[in-house]
Formats: C-alpha cells, sequence, structure tokens
C-alpha cells in the first residue's frame, strides 16, 4: 500500500468514526426527548405567558393549532361561543392609550381612540389600512353608533356627549345636568327609543387623558397645573362640580340622572342586554381628585322598567379570577345575553384581556393579551369579530356568536 494510500484509508475510517458517534448521539438525544414527550405531552404553542412570549404581529408564526393557546375555556360551554379555527391577531400598534372601538355597519370600519393623542383612528375592514379619522377628537373617549348609523362620542376636553351627522355636522348632546358641567362622559351607548345612555366619572381631568380643572378644582387643587396649555386659544378650562353618576339623554333633549355615585361609584363602561330589560354598569376605580366612595372594579346589573326607570340593582361580578383582579372596563353583550368584559389585570400577566359571562354571572372563558385591554366591541360585516383596544394596539378575533345591538 502506497503512502497515498494509506492517507485516503485513514481519512475513511475517521469520517466513519464520526458519523457513527453523531448517530448514537442523535439516538441518545431522541431517546431522552422521546422521555420527555412521555411525562409532559407534546410542546404547547407560544402564548402570552411564554418565554420568549408570543408573536401576535403579522411577521409571528401562524397559529397552526386548532384553538388559539389565549383563548381559554372555563366552562365548557364557552366552546360554543368561541371560533375554533382562528387566531387572535394585532391589527396596529402605535397608538398611547386605545379606548372606546365602534363598528360602522356601513362604512365597515372600525372606529377607536387614541386618547393622550387627541386623534380618533380608523382601520377599515376592506384592505386592513389604519389612518387617522378625526383630529383633535377633544380627547374622546368611548364611542358607538345609534340605530340611525351616527356616530356618538364621550369628550375629555370639552365634557360632553356629541353626535356626528350623517350630513356632516356635529350636535352637543348634553354637556351639562342641572345647570352644572359634566365630568368628563366616558362610555355612551343607543337605546331602540331613541334615547342615548352615557356614564360619566372624573379620569379626564387627568392631564394625560383630557385636562385638569381649573386652579381649585378636585384634580388640581394646588392650582399648580395650568388646564390652557396645549389647548385653543379661547379655551376656558372647568372645575369639577357633579358626582360621579349615570345619564339618559331622552329624545326630546332632557336628561335624566339613572344612577347616582352611591349605587355605582365612578361609572365606566356599560351595556344593555339583548332585549334591553338590563343594564349592565362598570364600577372601577378612583379618579384624579375622586373624593366620593370610589369603585372597586365589580359590574352591577339593573333592571330596566318600560318607564326606564331602573330597579333591583345587583353585584353581577367583582371579576376574582384565580386570586387575581381583573378590573373591568369596557363591555358588551352578545345576542345570547352573555356579557364580554374587557380586562385589567395589571402587571398579572395572562390576565389582561377579556372575560366573558353567562347573563348569571358566571364565568365562561378568557382571551388572553399581552397587554391591558380597555374596551371591546363587535363587528366586521357579519358582527361576529371581537375588536379589542388595549393600551397600545388593537387587536381583534373572530367568535361563533354575534353582538348585540349597534356598535
Amino acid at each position: 500500500m502506497t503512502r497515498q494510500q494509506q492517507r485516503e484509508q485513514d481519512a475513511a475510517l475517521s469520517r466513519r468514526t464520526l458519523v457513527q458517534g453523531l448517530a448514537l448521539g442523535a439516538a441518545a438525544t431522541l431517546a431522552g426527548t422521546g422521555t420527555a414527550l412521555a411525562q409532559t405531552g407534546p410542546a404547547a404553542p407560544p402564548t402570552t405567558v411564554t418565554t420568549p412570549p408570543r408573536d401576535f404581529s403579522p411577521r409571528g408564526a401562524p397559529t397552526t393549532y386548532f384553538w388559539d393557546p389565549d383563548i381559554i375555556a372555563v366552562d365548557p360551554s364557552f366552546n360554543d361561543l368561541a371560533q375554533p379555527n382562528t387566531a387572535i391577531k394585532r391589527l396596529y400598534t402605535g397608538v398611547l392609550w386605545a379606548e372606546g372601538p365602534a363598528w360602522s355597519a356601513q362604512g365597515r370600519y372600525l372606529l377607536w381612540s387614541d386618547i393622550p393623542n387627541n386623534r380618533q383612528m380608523r382601520w377599515s375592514e376592506d384592505d386592513g389600512h389604519v389612518s387617522v379619522f378625526r383630529t383633535p377628537s377633544n380627547y374622546s373617549n368611548g364611542n358607538s353608533f345609534d340605530f340611525q348609523g351616527r356616530q356618538l362620542s364621550c369628550e375629555h376636553l370639552t365634557r360632553r356627549v356629541t353626535r356626528y351627522e350623517n350630513d356632516g355636522t356635529a350636535t352637543i348632546l348634553c354637556d351639562s345636568y342641572n345647570g352644572k358641567k359634566l365630568n368628563s362622559p366616558n362610555d355612551v351607548v343607543a337605546h331602540p327609543d331613541g334615547s342615548y345612555w352615557f356614564t360619566d366619572p372624573p379620569y379626564g381631568g387627568q392631564l394625560y387623558e383630557g385636562e385638569p380643572d381649573a386652579a381649585g378644582g378636585p384634580s388640581n387643587t394646588g392650582g399648580k397645573l395650568n388646564p390652557k396649555i396645549g389647548q385653543p386659544a379661547g379655551f376656558a378650562p372647568s372645575k369639577r362640580e357633579l358626582p360621579t353618576n349615570c345619564y339618559r339623554i331622552d329624545p326630546s333633549g332632557r336628561v335624566d340622572l339613572v344612577v347616582t355615585e352611591e349605587q355605582v361609584p365612578d361609572p365606566n363602561g356599560l351595556c344593555f342586554s339583548p332585549d334591553y330589560k338590563k343594564l349592565y354598569v362598570v364600577s372601577t376605580g378612583k379618579g384624579p381628585g375622586d373624593t366620593g366612595p370610589g369603585g372597586k372594579g365589580e359590574v352591577f346589573v339593573f333592571d330596566v322598567g318600560s318607564d326606564n326607570k331602573l330597579s333591583n340593582q345587583k353585584r353581577f361580578s367583582d371579576f376574582m379570577i384565580d386570586g387575581i383582579k381583573c378590573g373591568p372596563d369596557g363591555v358588551r353583550c352578545d345576542v345570547n345575553g352573555n356579557v364580554w368584559a374587557s380586562s385589567n389585570a395589571g402587571r398579572a400577566v395572562g390576565y389582561n384581556g377579556v372575560t366573558v359571562w353567562s347573563p348569571d354571572g358566571k364565568l365562561l372563558g378568557r382571551i388572553r393579551l399581552p397587554e391591558v385591554c380597555g374596551n371591546i366591541t363587535f363587528g366586521g360585516p357579519k358582527r361576529n369579530r371581537l375588536f379589542m383596544a388595549a393600551s397600545q394596539s388593537l387587536y381583534a378575533v373572530y367568535t361563533a356568536t354575534q353582538g348585540a345591538g349597534p356598535g
């Protein structure tokens, strides 16, 4: 054997040894993996609570599992409300605080507020395009559409409820009660009788989301804040004068007090049951300079009489789940009367998003989001898509039910 032939033989033996070693290592790894799989089951898909966390953006890996891992059925009946072969999608990110989502059935777009940026945003259903819809928006919070397709907005800066008419004009529906300026209307819903019901907590008194009171007011007692900074010329600051109540605007224009601060302190989101015989009202925490009783992150339900009087108040839920306070904010009912509520659990990762409850207050399911969720609405051409305004982003997921009433 020549020296060259010897070198080639040694090289072949070295390659064979390497391949055999790799094969033995792979077999050992597979054996270990098999043991692990036998003990723990298949690898779980990524969720909001995995490390690294799930990527909800279009760049994220597609959800190939039959059930989205962040849609959780607490009760088996939730499987009849959740759509199995769909995934939670982040439609947009880049706002400062997303609130007030509302669906235009005729325009086929989703409208929502970016409160600190003093603007309203629009997501178009046809191509997913996002644009600024209205700026300035008077630091609008809650939005809705009435039965005639007209937009309703609750404005922090001007402390009023405004309706945008079909001819492009704007109508001030309410800015005061008994001669006193409203606090900062938060959420509004339309009733088939032509009336509008809204909540009036103090949250617009924050410098970040509206304008603080004039010097000496509850949110500016020391007078160190200047409410005129950043506002149009001629802007006249107001002082909070009213308790945190709920009101009804009659078709005649009359404004009636329907829920007092003592009944539901710091009222926030509200919605009717599908038959309009019940009204759900969220009670959240204290706002800036709030000296009232203060809410505890609960939802209350009332019976609505034929005379529009409310009675039989009950606490619907305290929103404690697994020992975590899942503070509600915006609420909507589906056509079966189930209550869908946005969830603000703060730093409790995995509990922010949406909670879903039966009409008798039983927790049915949860939708986990990677951000605090402020408000929700049903929309889409079939009104079977849940839109979720969550902190800096807008999310959506298809459901197996439909929202009740206009968006």
